[in-house]
């Protein structure tokens, strides 16, 4: 049995692979890009922390791989880049967070991803249950659409996940200026380019002053 079949086997809620068709509507598989030399960098100057998930928006060393570059110049059409990671233990499914302008997550482990669509949202408002759930294997590169929601990855191992993430530059940074709200999202925003529904127990994201809008149990998924 493939990992994939054990997660299936384990889980109440499908486990669908990033390379079924059924990814297309949130994403696609990145080609044509080598991003061995940042996964390297990955296995061997990051750590997955003992308990929860250390993330970190922009890393200089990272940010110098000429694949980076080729990211900018090409996949992003010559707009500013950052690239972070995000290394942890999570197993639930704690929010969604949405950005304006696509995420690429480069899988360094094995890991899992919780889906959703912006469409779904209403009235800042997101139900558990429309959520998918996503397998991401070892060496993968994926594309989540700007109207993909989505969070921490889950780990699908006791030893936790590693992943690099790249975004526009600025996102998941301090606000400088959050003026009044002039519609309903405003509500959402939490950072720079970052609109977060939370689960109303995610207490850290709640202190943070992420809406508490996610319904439904909290729902964490095995392995």
């Amino acid at each position: 049995m493939n990992l994939l079949e054990h997660l299936n086997q384990v889980n109440d809620v499908p486990v669908t692979s990033v390379h079924d068709a059924a990814f297309a509507p949130y994403g696609r598989i990145v080609r044509g890009y080598d991003f061995s030399e940042l996964i390297r960098y990955m296995e061997e100057k990051t750590e997955i922390p003992e308990n929860g998930n250390v993330y970190l928006a922009s890393v200089s060393d990272m940010e110098k791989f000429p694949v980076v570059e080729q990211i900018r110049n090409s996949f992003y059409g010559e707009m500013e880049i950052q690239v972070g990671y995000c290394n942890g233990r999570n197993t639930t499914y704690n929010g969604f967070e949405y950005h304006k302008g696509s995420e690429i997550n480069v899988a360094v482990t094995d890991f899992m991803l919780v889906l959703g669509h912006v469409w779904e949202i209403k009235d800042n408002t997101y139900r558990v249950e429309d959520a998918k759930v996503f397998f991401v294997e070892k060496g993968t590169a994926i594309e989540m659409y700007q109207t993909t929601l989505h969070l921490s990855p889950c780990r699908v191992t006791d030893g936790g996940f590693k992943g690099v993430v790249i975004l526009p530059k600025g996102t998941n940074t301090p606000l400088e200026h959050k003026g009044p709200a002039r519609e309903a999202e405003a509500e959402l925003l939490l950072q720079k380019n970052k609109w977060v529904i939370a689960h109303p127990e995610r207490e850290p994201l709640i202190r943070q002053g992420a809406h508490p809008g996610l319904l439904g149990k909290n729902k964490e998924l095995k392995y």
